[in-house]
Parts: C-alpha cells; sequence; structure tokens
C-alpha cells in the first residue's frame, strides 16, 4: 500500500525525492551492487529489474529520463506486423507476449488499440488476411481480439476519413498503444519503489578500471559540477545509440556495434482521423508501413527509417521526410495533410545492431544484443520499447553471472508498475492521482486544448524528478510532442511555477523560456524539412 509523505509523494518506504535528498544518498553508499548508465526504456528497464532482485542498484542518466529515443517511438507496443513479413516469428511471439504484460502491468499507459488495413484491390484482402490471422495465431493466449475483414462500409464506419475511391474493405487487428515517455518515469517511480537511486543530469565521463576488470564509474552534477567516483560490482552500458562511446571509454579501439537511423513523426490534428481506429498503410515507397494513430487528443503520423550518421540530442528530419510522410498517406484519406496542418515533428534515433552492414537499415534486426567486454562491461543495446523487460532480465542475469552477484530472480512479467491501479484507466497518473490533485492548482489548465494543470507542474518537480520547462513539457505531459507552439505558450507559467518548487530566480526563468522557445521552434512545422 502506498503511503503519503509531507511533500505530497506517495511512497512505499518514506523517502525524500528532492535533489538534495538523492544527491546525498549518492553520497552515502560506498559501493553499489550495479550501477546503470542510461535512463532510456532499457536503462530504466534493467534497474527495476535488479532492484527487484534486491541489489542496491544506482541509474544514472546524463540528460532527462527517457530525453532520447525512449521518448520518440510510434507510441505502440505490438509483436511488429512488418517483423511478421519479414519471417521473423521469434521477435514477433516475443513481442506479443511483452504486449500482454505490459497490458496487464501498467494499465493506465498501456491500452488496446484496433488498427485498420484498407484494400484497394481484391487480392489486398486475403493477402493481408491471411498474414493478420497468423499473427493472431503467434499471440495465443496473449492475444487481444481476433482480427476481422470489413467491408467497404465498415472500413468508411471505422476510419471515417479514409478515400472511399476504389475501395473494396478491410482487414481489422489488434495491437496495443502507449505514452512511451510517461512509462519511461512510471518505471523511474516503480525503481524508487524497490528501494533504488536513479538521477538524471548526472552524466558519466569515464569508467574506473582496476587489474583490468571495470569497477566503476565517474560522474559530475550537470547542475553544480561536483564530481563523483562511483564504484559499483556490475556495471551495464544501457545508453542506446550511445552505447559505443560508453564500451570506448574502457576500450577506445572497440569495434562499433551500432548503425543508428532515424525515424520522423508527424503530429496532426484529430479532425484528419475522428474515429477511435488506427489507420495501417500496408506499403511505402520504401518497403516499409506507415502508421496513422489518434493519440492524446491528436493524430500521429509515422515513421521513416533513414540511415544517420551523427547522433545529436535534438535530430531533425532530413531532406524530404516530411514530405515523403505526407506524400505516403495522402492518397488513403479524403482531405490529406500538409505542412501547414502539421503541429509538432518529433525524431528519433534507433540503436539498431548492424555496424558495417551495408543493408538498409529498414532491413535491418529489431533484436538485442548483449556484449560482455574483457573488462566486465555489460553493454545491451538493439531491440525496442515492447521488450524492453525482456532485454532488462536478460540483460541482469549476465550482469549477475559476471559480476559473481549472488543469482536472484525476480519475476517482473507480473510486476505492476507504479500508478497501476485495479484495472484500466485513460488517466496516465493512474492510481496516484488523487496524490496529484491535493497539490495546489489541480483545477487551473495551463493552456486551452491541452490537459496540463497547474498541479500536475509541481508534481513534476517534487515526485518526478523535473529539473526543468522541457522536462515538464516534453516527457511529463507531452505538450511538445503535441503542439510546439501551445507547449512554448506555456513556457512561461511553468517555468514561474517551477522556480516556485525548484527554488530558482527570475533570470534562471528567463534563460530556461528562451531555451525552451527555441526547441518548441524547432519542433513546430516551420522547421520541418
Amino acid at each position: 500500500m502506498s503511503a503519503v509523505d509531507g511533500s505530497g509523494c506517495e511512497r512505499v518506504t518514506s523517502q525524500d525525492l528532492s535533489r538534495a535528498a538523492l544527491l546525498a544518498r549518492l553520497r552515502e553508499r560506498c559501493t553499489w551492487d550495479v550501477l546503470v548508465i542510461g535512463g532510456g526504456a532499457t536503462g530504466l528497464g534493467c534497474a527495476v529489474d535488479a532492484s527487484a532482485r534486491g541489489h542496491t542498484t544506482l541509474l544514472l542518466e546524463a540528460h532527462d529520463f527517457a530525453k532520447g529515443t525512449s521518448s520518440r517511438a510510434t507510441k505502440l507496443v505490438h509483436g511488429g506486423v512488418r517483423y511478421l513479413a519479414q519471417g521473423n516469428l521469434a521477435l514477433v511471439r516475443e513481442a506479443l507476449a511483452e504486449r500482454s504484460h505490459l497490458l496487464a502491468n501498467a494499465p493506465h499507459l498501456v491500452h488496446p488499440l484496433r488498427f485498420v488495413v484498407p484494400a484497394y484491390h481484391w487480392l489486398d484482402i486475403p493477402k493481408f488476411g491471411i498474414g493478420l490471422t497468423f499473427y493472431d495465431l503467434l499471440a495465443g493466449t496473449h492475444g487481444i481480439g481476433h482480427s476481422r475483414v470489413l467491408d467497404s462500409a465498415s472500413t468508411v464506419v471505422a476510419l471515417p476519413t479514409i478515400n472511399p475511391a476504389g475501395l473494396r474493405g478491410g482487414i481489422a487487428y489488434w495491437d496495443a498503444q502507449f505514452d512511451d515517455a510517461r512509462l519511461a518515469i512510471a518505471l523511474m517511480r516503480t525503481h524508487f519503489d524497490l528501494g533504488g537511486l536513479a538521477l538524471n543530469y548526472l552524466p558519466v565521463e569515464g569508467l574506473i578500471c582496476e587489474d583490468g576488470r571495470v569497477c566503476g564509474a565517474v560522474a559530475h552534477d550537470a547542475e553544480t559540477g561536483e564530481c563523483f567516483r562511483i564504484a559499483a560490482r556490475a556495471i551495464i552500458n544501457a545508453t542506446g545509440v550511445w552505447a559505443d562511446a560508453v564500451r570506448r571509454f574502457e576500450r577506445p579501439e572497440a569495434r562499433a556495434l551500432l548503425k543508428p537511423s532515424q525515424g520522423v513523426h508527424l503530429v496532426v490534428d484529430r479532425g484528419f482521423l475522428p474515429g477511435s481506429d488506427a489507420l495501417l498503410v500496408p506499403q511505402t515507397a520504401d518497403g516499409r508501413v506507415l502508421f496513422v494513430i489518434p493519440w492524446c487528443g491528436k493524430v500521429l503520423i509515422g515513421t521513416t527509417d533513414s540511415p544517420r550518421g551523427d547522433l545529436p540530442l535534438e535530430p531533425e528530419p532530413l531532406a524530404g521526410e516530411v514530405d515523403f510522410i505526407l506524400a505516403t498517406v495522402a492518397p488513403y484519406l479524403v482531405r490529406a495533410p500538409t505542412r501547414a496542418d502539421v503541429r509538432s515533428v518529433f525524431v528519433g534515433l534507433r540503436p539498431l545492431i548492424g555496424a558495417g552492414d551495408t543493408s538498409a537499415t529498414r532491413n535491418l534486426s529489431r533484436e538485442h544484443c548483449i556484449e560482455v567486454s574483457p573488462g566486465g562491461l555489460v553493454t545491451i543495446t538493439g531491440g525496442k520499447w515492447t521488450t524492453y523487460r525482456r532485454m532488462a532480465e536478460e540483460t541482469v542475469d549476465t550482469a549477475q553471472s559476471v559480476a559473481g552477484l549472488p543469482g536472484r530472480f525476480a519475476d517482473t512479467a507480473t510486476l505492476r508498475l507504479h500508478g497501476a491501479g485495479e484495472g484500466p484507466s485513460k488517466d496516465v497518473y493512474g492510481s496516484a492521482r488523487a496524490t496529484v490533485d491535493a497539490l495546489p492548482g489541480a483545477r487551473r489548465l495551463l493552456q486551452h486544448g491541452l490537459s496540463l494543470t497547474e498541479a500536475e507542474v509541481r508534481y513534476a518537480a517534487r515526485c518526478e524528478l523535473a529539473r526543468n520547462v522541457e522536462d515538464v513539457l516534453a516527457r511529463r505531459h507531452r505538450a511538445l510532442f503535441l503542439d510546439a507552439a501551445a507547449a512554448a505558450a506555456m513556457a512561461a507559467e511553468v517555468a514561474r511555477l517551477l522556480a516556485e518548487e525548484l527554488r530558482r530566480d527570475a533570470l534562471w526563468c528567463a534563460a530556461e523560456i528562451e531555451r525552451f522557445s527555441t526547441l518548441a521552434r524547432q519542433y513546430g512545422s516551420s522547421s520541418a524539412t
């Protein structure tokens, strides 16, 4: 059972989530059982798994939790219809099982979603129907619902804005949708509930090696500059597309593992797909699929798969990517979105395994890879959000063995995440809603058309480790991803509230407003390439 402490944070054991208290905990412990570097999906999953096994576990993130790829997904928890077409049945089966676990363990953040594949040729119906029936069979007891054939009238009912010209019908099937950044925050809070420690804005800048073994890391507080030498028995590198850089802290000559690619997503108003079902465009010009998905009162369209040689923290679309998405979706809708309709553009980098592979990135496997270095650094990379839990389980198994830790096991497949209530909920705070609404400003919306309240900003600062305006408007709430201009309009008020909570001055507020406004302009449609 959760309780509530004086700061308004629900807790399992008495703990202060202020940054001062977290840094004090970091200074107190001499040696950790497990140090996880990276606060995205995989790193947070590893931290939860290790804490659940009873290991003292520290997670360090250079920026904010899910700042990179893990907040920029297509918002799907799925087996992967495209992977089925590629014949990767093992990955599909594993992902479908993990989809089931997520639906059960985070019912406030993961929900079933029906997809409709429109058919414009008579052969499309048997072709798609056979494949999706096989998808159902692979799900087995983990299935959500059965696929079925729709006639043209039923397809239009499901997708009211679908182009009816030449429409023969469609195939409906079930997968799941989630809020990626909010799930990352739920994992971070679950890690704390289990007794672990996590800190954002505390980048690792080197590894400590003794007698040929990796036994710690050097890190510093990005806010104060304070340096830390952290000892740990097992060290897990879960830094996604930046994993090769961490591997080279130990071995500068280490061969690259990754061949990153990027995926661009566009967000437009709900009127472009007003129903409750999602649209799957089954064939793009580059041999992929495209999703058009209702999400948080808007419509999300994506994605692309383009090789990326550099690794910017805030990647932007490459030339032609936005136009490619708009052109691909246009034939399927009565009224196609244009650049002027785009409310936000966001880009995620994928940590694909395949350095040196000359194949197109769309053909590279989405499976994961665990590498143990000569010095015992455990690197986990590749994979996807849907399978984060399974990846974490395998990684911690490896770390235990490498470091000689007790061989413990935790059944994370049945571990309900922070905020999970008795049943499904559309509220991303789940069972924590009462705690949020006990804070000042629970009924005060900051911007018409977006759901963020004053109380939620205060909760983000007190209980979710938010340190700046971007943390709140990009990841604690999804305003930046939903409507960049509306998010920019809220920046001043969010900065004011955070300044109260974090004891910042007017100069900090001004700098935060300017920094976030610059970022919002990048996400806005005017910057789309």
